[in-house]
């Protein structure tokens, strides 16, 4: 019961993480702001390994610990995460957590490939339900025309698709590198053990701060990147980004999925795009129509039947 609570605190901090980043990725950039999530992601966590185990990095990782962690930090944070900020500066907060469903479907497609856990049939009902959730909230009358057309940019869609397909592969990476480091811990180290998330969030950053920094240099905006300390409010919110996000909420979510069936944590983390609708509406006004609600509900409730 604690992975399925724990999971469900995930999807509230997934949330405000969600606005919180829209806030800062509309006033910073996308690439500035992930590398300063990044950065403060990885001394915040150093901070807390130091504090709890008397090292500030991974301790006992071996290299193919940091190997199944770096390639989930390269499928979460850069692929996935690249996509997500760009959604929501593209479509808005509520329209990128929508497509954030489709983790289940891609969780469990690898899954099922790296790790041979099965896909019933009620998943692939799961997998069609979302998909009808998903459409039933992008799409929108044509005007002054008969029909239907979607009503959000094509770019907006794929960003949304990618930032999916990113965690989806990226949680399951991340658990065989939780069942890596679980088998070469020492049992008597048992403060190590206990932080084994948040060791593994950091080495997930490290893979996130190579390929945005380089990135930022090889687009040469490291004045943006300075330029960004000053902005008080953008500053805040991808500081409430990084606490809720990668900080808390990432490592929270590999503790939940150690403790629990990884598709029943990523379905109740999946939460978020049904949380978000009333919050989104009050911070940045944006009306939400029974049609987008009807169509995120739909969204949720197939990929809780992914996992049955």
């Amino acid at each position: 019961m604690g992975g399925e609570l724990l999971s469900l605190l995930v999807a509230v901090m997934w949330t405000f993480t969600a606005i919180f980043a829209e806030i800062a990725s509309k006033r910073m950039g996308t690439l500035v702001l992930n590398v300063w999530r990044m950065i403060l992601t990885i001394v915040f966590l150093g901070l807390l390994l130091w504090f709890t185990c008397g090292r500030p990095w991974p301790q006992h990782a071996t290299p193919e610990v940091w190997k199944w962690f770096l390639a989930s930090g390269f499928m979460g944070f850069v692929f996935g995460d690249y996509c997500l900020f760009n959604a929501y500066v593209v479509i808005g907060s509520r329209y990128a957590q929508l497509f954030m469903t489709l983790g289940c479907p891609f969780a469990a497609i690898t899954a099922w490939l790296l790790m041979g856990e099965t896909m019933s049939t009620l998943g692939v009902l799961g997998m069609i339900v979302t998909l009808t959730g998903i459409a039933i909230s992008i799409m929108g009358k044509r005007h002054h025309k008969e029909g239907l057309s979607l009503s959000l940019p094509l770019r907006g869609i794929l960003l949304g698709i990618g930032a999916g397909l990113g965690q989806g592969v990226g949680i399951v990476l991340s658990k065989q590198g939780m069942l890596h480091y679980g088998a070469v811990v020492p049992p008597e180290a048992t403060d190590v053990a206990s932080m084994m998330p948040f060791a593994g969030t950091q080495i997930r950053a490290v893979m996130g701060l190579l390929a945005f920094g380089a990135s930022l240099l090889f687009a040469r905006r490291c004045g943006d990147f300075l330029r960004a300390a000053t902005d008080l409010r953008g500053a805040a919110a991808a500081m409430g980004a990084v606490l809720l996000g990668p900080f808390f909420g990432v490592s929270f979510s590999l503790l939940a999925v150690s403790m629990t069936n990884t598709g029943v944590a990523q379905t109740l983390m999946s939460l978020t795009p049904v949380l978000i609708l009333w919050p989104s509406r009050q911070i940045f006004g944006k009306k939400v129509s029974m049609q987008e609600i009807i169509g995120a509900v739909i969204a949720v409730a197939g990929a809780s039947l992914f996992f049955m």
